[in-house]
Parts: C-alpha cells; sequence; structure tokens
C-alpha cells in the first residue's frame, strides 16, 4: 500500500501553506490519535518543544496519549524560511467500561517475587521501544494483523475480576490459538520473547521515528531480534498467553512514550475467520 493510499484513510486535518513553504498533515488530533506530516526536506520540526524526527524528505509522525487534552503545539521551520506554528486541540474520546472475568487471581494481584518478575519485563519493553532512526517504514501503510473478530478495543476502562485496573491500550482479535499473526507494516523486530508474565508471548516491531507495533499473548513467536520484515509476514501465532482470558492477540502501538490507539490505522473490521473464533 502506498503513502498516498493509506493516508487516504485518514480524516485531512489540515494543509496549511506559509509564506515559504508548505506542511502536510493527515489523521485527526484525538486522543489516542496518529498523524502523519510531510514538510520541505530539511525542515526541523518539534511538538511542544520536543524535537521530532524527521526524514531526509521531509516526512514525520506525531501521536496524542488516551488521556491528552488542551492544544498541542506543532512548530515547523523550512531551510531559508521561518518557523512557522500549528496549534492542534486534542479532542477527547468516550470511552468504553469493559468487564473482564475469570482471570487468575495471581495475574490480577501478583506477589512480590511475580513484581519483581513485571519490574524487569517493563524494563526489556521500554528498551525494545528506544529506537531512533528516521526509517518511514510506516508510510507504506497498514493492514489488518490478523483475521477473526474484535473483541476490544483501545482506551476502555477495565474491571478485572471485579477490581478497577489501568485501561485496555490494545485492539484486542479473538481467534483461535494457533492463528497467523501478520506484520501490519514494514519494520525490525526490536523484542521477540515467548512468555513475559503479564503478557505472554511478545513482539515490538518497529516501523520508524518512534512509532512501534506490540502483539500480545502469543502461543508462538516466528521471529528474532533484529530481523526486518514486510508487511504481511507471518510473525508469530495467537494465543492465550499472560494474563488472557481466552485466545486473542492485543495489538498495542506507542509513538515514543505515547499510548496511541492502531485501530485509526486500518479500515473497519479484521477479515473473518473461516470459521469463528469461539
Amino acid at each position: 500500500m502506498t503513502l498516498a493510499r493509506s493516508l487516504a484513510t485518514f480524516t485531512l486535518a489540515c494543509a496549511l501553506s506559509f509564506n515559504a513553504f508548505a506542511v502536510e498533515l493527515h489523521g485527526d488530533s484525538v486522543q489516542g490519535g496518529i498523524m502523519f506530516g510531510k514538510a520541505d526536506p530539511g525542515s526541523q520540526v518539534s511538538l511542544d518543544g520536543r524535537d521530532i524526527m524527521v526524514s531526509p524528505d521531509g516526512h514525520f509522525v506525531i501521536g496524542f496519549g488516551r488521556d491528552e487534552t488542551g492544544v498541542r503545539k506543532l512548530e515547523v521551520a523550512a531551510p531559508g524560511a521561518g518557523k512557522e506554528t500549528v496549534e492542534l486541540a486534542v479532542a477527547p474520546r468516550d470511552y468504553e467500561i469493559e468487564r473482564v472475568d475469570g482471570l487468575p487471581p495471581r495475574t490480577v494481584t501478583p506477589d512480590p517475587e511475580a513484581a519483581e518478575r513485571i519490574r524487569k519485563e517493563i524494563a526489556m519493553v521500554s528498551a525494545a521501544r528506544k529506537l531512533r532512526d528516521d526509517r518511514t517504514d510506516y508510510a507504506r501503510g497498514f493492514a489488518w494483523p490478523a483475521k477473526g473478530r474484535i473483541s476490544g478495543v483501545y482506551g476502555s476502562q477495565r474491571i478485572l475480576n471485579g477490581e478497577p485496573r489501568r485501561p485496555h491500550y490494545g485492539l484486542d482479535i479473538a481467534a483461535p490459538t494457533g492463528s497467523p499473526v501478520m506484520a501490519p507494516a514494514d519494520g525490525i523486530i526490536t523484542l521477540a520473547y515467548p512468555d513475559m508474565y503479564y503478557s505472554g508471548g511478545t513482539i515490538i516491531l518497529d516501523h520508524g521515528q518512534g512509532l512501534s507495533s506490540s502483539f500480545l499473548h502469543l502461543s508462538k513467536v516466528l521471529v528474532e531480534v533484529g530481523d526486518q520484515v514486510r508487511q504481511g509476514d507471518v510473525i508469530a501465532e495467537i494465543g492465550a498467553t499472560g494474563r488472557a482470558s481466552g485466545p486473542h492477540l492485543d495489538w498495542r502501538m506507542n509513538w515514543l512514550d505515547k499510548r496511541v490507539n492502531p485501530h485509526v490505522l486500518v479500515e473497519g473490521t479484521p477479515p473473518r475467520l473461516e470459521e469463528s473464533a469461539e
């Protein structure tokens, strides 16, 4: 899928022409949203004073967290031109309440030994998300990483075994154990781990410029750290490992330290299975 075609699935937020240069933004400035930008080659871009990586041909990406509010200031400075500021008001979203029962109690309230393991695994995940380069693998577009039905959505407030817990930051696709998981876009594998406490089999796929996908609860991990994959490559199999009540893929995305909504990058619902996942 080309960049032009992939961006056609997004709402055109703005295309602003300044005195000496232009910047295009595609996407929605909404909680959990992702926006793709194009500035003149050699431009410098920052968001609220934070430098944003820009490819040699001027492509960049920004994102907004689940609970982000207010107005974000995007500054763009092109070679030989002044600095211009675009104000992006982050629109609020309504979030569902999701109840999940039947989880093993130890996965809801871990004991001290498990808590230490969790801290180490969080450090591993954080390290895997630190890759920063000007690749634009994301620019070729995104596709659904699995077939099945949507069983959980980004941002929902979770109640686990009757206890309120952190929001859900992923998009869940229910399918039988062993169903293939495909790379939704090109990228580099930065984490491939068979058994994390909460997320079970886990993969992180970096798409460039701090935008990454995570795939959780996998029954099999079929890639290794450093592998370069293309959209559609089979990288894993769906499972119910870690804290899961049934087999499904939990697809999450990060832009830098912000948890963003993968559903904004794909159209409609995932392809249906030949037989339903129960």
